[in-house]
């Protein structure tokens, strides 16, 4: 299947122009929300819970990972950029705004153990469980 858009001889370039870059779909990545948060896939297995978030092109010295009373924080604080006054954007959709998120660590988590690595714009965090203290049977002898 094709798709095409035609446009009426009497549109000026400027008009077929902004009206061809207005017509993609946004990413939702600057679309005027204030409460912006990175978007993180739990996933769980035997020895723990993973953490996965997707936040590209940032650098690794940038994140902030605390555990406090029993509540894990990621977050990431953007950095003022220097702008290039010689350069005009036509359209600006890269968004790095800061963010901050919160998880409430079970019992079950062993906060010590906590381990975080940043590769290919994506946030990993390890978070392991602790060592379960297993009371075996006991035989007892009568005297």
């Amino acid at each position: 299947m094709i798709l095409a858009k035609t446009y009426p001889a009497n549109k000026s370039l400027t008009n077929v122009f902004d009206e061809f870059f207005n017509s993609f779909p946004s990413n939702g990545a600057n679309d005027g929300r204030t409460n912006v948060t990175a978007p993180v896939n739990i996933t769980a297995d035997e020895n723990g819970y993973n953490l996965d978030f997707s936040v590209p092109g940032r650098n690794k010295e940038d994140f902030k990972i605390n555990v406090d009373k029993g509540l894990l924080t990621v977050s990431y604080e953007q950095k003022a950029q220097t702008e290039n006054k010689e350069l005009k954007f036509v359209r600006k959709e890269f968004s790095f705004q800061s963010f901050k998120r919160s998880f409430t660590l079970d019992e079950k988590i062993n906060a010590d153990g906590i381990e975080a690595k940043y590769e290919n714009g994506i946030l990993k965090v390890f978070l392991p469980k602790k060592e379960e203290v297993k009371i075996e049977p006991k035989q007892i002898s009568i005297q």
